[in-house]
């Protein structure tokens, strides 16, 4: 069971929730936070304090006061109007995670929500009410307005969700989990949708992919050090100790690891002095993507459990604040990093490929052809990694370079947030595929040299894929091939051949 309070949700319990399916509760002593904020908002209402969201409008409506007898009214047109996102719709982990993630920081007691409104969010969760979100339509500033809303339409009875792997109207979802909708009451309409949980969800989703990728490379590079008979002395530690970068250190550790007792790589001299740098800089290529995970993952990590809505109700100083706490920026910044990181992963696989194929830069069978000339081989495995290295130089141009204004320039400065988020999980995409294409002609070009002198913890890797994919001895499609191993990629369960144990 994950205890939710809005301070100490952490990337494991997110994994294990999403993985397991691990239920969610919220945790008792979030709850005197969560009603003394309560108590505020209604205090203030009743006292005809005019608060922003309370009792105004939005926005650049934000002076226009909203009578007592129209404030439920009022939440519930916010969610209607804002609820117009487009494109695709969210994956279901992703939409799931929005739901942890809201109730989380509404959990922490800064939004003067009712408890109600947090356990229906926490309940859709648990019993598998996955709201319909399309992915489209968030400027990542005012919060994820617009996906958001369609998440809290749902929670009202209206909008779409997926129950049991069918698609339904939200009342019909809702009423098959043994759930009611809700009355939004003040406040609550906003809480739902002020916040930036469209593009966390998206960008933790982003950096597990990412970690997972990036840890699988080091490997399959290691496949092709041995296809290409890679000089191992660039690996050795005394290079990577006066450099200084930890994650640099590691790779290098990892790469030596998995070529340990291989009788397919060399010493300096033996065959060159010097590999080419898409082999020879791994350690400092890949070490340095590690450095771009591990700040994406301590940004993900405090937003988590931040009060990203507005205003912000504090109790204890009698103040509801308006403030900025929506502002995607931190996360920007992030998705673009892990972007660029992630589009750079892929450049030096390409790298890597070209060296497997290209008969001017090895001593293999030109193309990795059992028949070069009468056959192609693998040659055009390498035009596709090319293409897809190219449209991730344009998918990572940094979102967070851009803003547009909004509301009658009342939202002058936006993060785009969403939109690096959404662009890191297709760049990711793209990245697995040539990744894929690199391990698959790894180990053709280890079918020429020999799989029995595979390092123990590379022939894993190699037997792993030979048992889905066979030794290309004629030409064939290899689309549906690539494909495989990519999906295998990003949802493999054998990590067994990832271990250097």
């Amino acid at each position: 069971m994950i205890l939710i309070d809005g301070k100490s949700l952490t990337l494991q319990d997110i994994e294990r929730v999403l993985d397991h399916s691990e239920q969610v509760a919220l945790c008792k002593e979030a709850e005197k936070g969560i009603l003394d904020a309560r108590e505020l908002v209604e205090r203030k209402l009743a006292e005809g304090k005019i608060v922003y969201g309370l009792n105004t409008g939005f926005g650049k409506l934000s002076e226009t006061t909203i009578s007592s007898d129209h404030v439920r009214e009022l939440q519930i047109n916010l969610i209607r109007s804002h609820a117009c996102a487009v494109g695709e719709p969210f994956s279901e982990p992703i939409s799931r995670l929005m739901l942890l993630l809201r109730a989380n920081a509404l959990a922490k007691g800064y939004s003067g929500i009712r408890m109600e409104l947090i356990q229906l969010l926490v309940d859709c969760l648990n019993r598998g009410v996955c709201p319909i979100i399309p992915g489209k339509g968030s400027l990542g500033a005012s919060g994820d307005l617009a996906p958001l809303a369609h998440l809290a339409l749902v929670l009202i009875g209206e909008g779409e969700a997926i129950y049991q792997g069918r698609r339904y109207p939200g009342i019909v979802a809702l009423q098959k989990a043994g759930l009611k909708p809700i009355q939004l009451e003040a406040k609550e309409g906003l809480a739902l949708i002020n916040g930036t949980q469209a593009m966390a969800a998206s960008g933790i989703i982003a950096y597990m992919e990412g970690k997972r990728l990036a840890d699988m490379a080091d490997g399959i590079a290691s496949l092709t050090l041995e296809g290409l008979r890679g000089v191992v002395d660039a690996f050795l530690p005394l290079t990577h100790e006066v450099r200084g970068f930890k994650e640099q250190q590691e790779v290098a550790e990892r790469i030596c690891t998995y070529l340990e007792n291989s009788q397919l790589t060399t010493r300096q001299g033996e065959l060159r002095i010097q590999d080419a740098y898409s082999l020879r800089c791994i350690p400092q290529v890949h070490g340095a993507i590690q450095q771009v995970l591990s700040y994406v993952r301590d940004r993900l990590s405090i937003e988590i459990n931040a009060a990203t809505d507005n205003p912000l109700i504090f109790p204890e100083t009698d103040q509801v604040i308006s403030g900025g706490n929506f502002h995607g920026q931190p996360l920007a910044f992030a998705m673009d990093f892990l972007g660029i990181a992630v589009s750079e992963l892929a450049n030096i696989s390409e790298r890597r490929i070209e060296r497997l194929v290209n008969p001017q830069l090895n001593d293999l069978p030109p193309f990795l052809s059992a028949n070069p000339g009468l056959e192609s081989g693998m040659m055009i495995t390498q035009y596709v990694a090319a293409s897809l290295v190219s449209e991730n130089k344009v998918l990572s141009h940094p979102s967070s370079v851009d803003s547009i204004p909004s509301s009658a320039n009342q939202e002058d400065h936006v993060s785009m947030g969403a939109a690096a988020a959404r662009h890191a999980l297709s760049i990711l995409d793209n990245a697995r595929k040539v990744l894929a294409i690199e391990w698959i002609c790894a180990a053709q070009a280890i079918d020429f040299r020999g799989a029995d002198k595979l390092a123990p913890s590379t022939k894993k890797l190699y037997d792993y894929l030979r048992n889905r994919i066979p030794f290309a001895a004629s030409d064939r499609s290899l689309s549906f091939e690539i494909e495989e191993m990519a999906g295998e990629m990003k949802g493999i369960n054998a990590p067994f051949i990832w271990s250097h144990e």
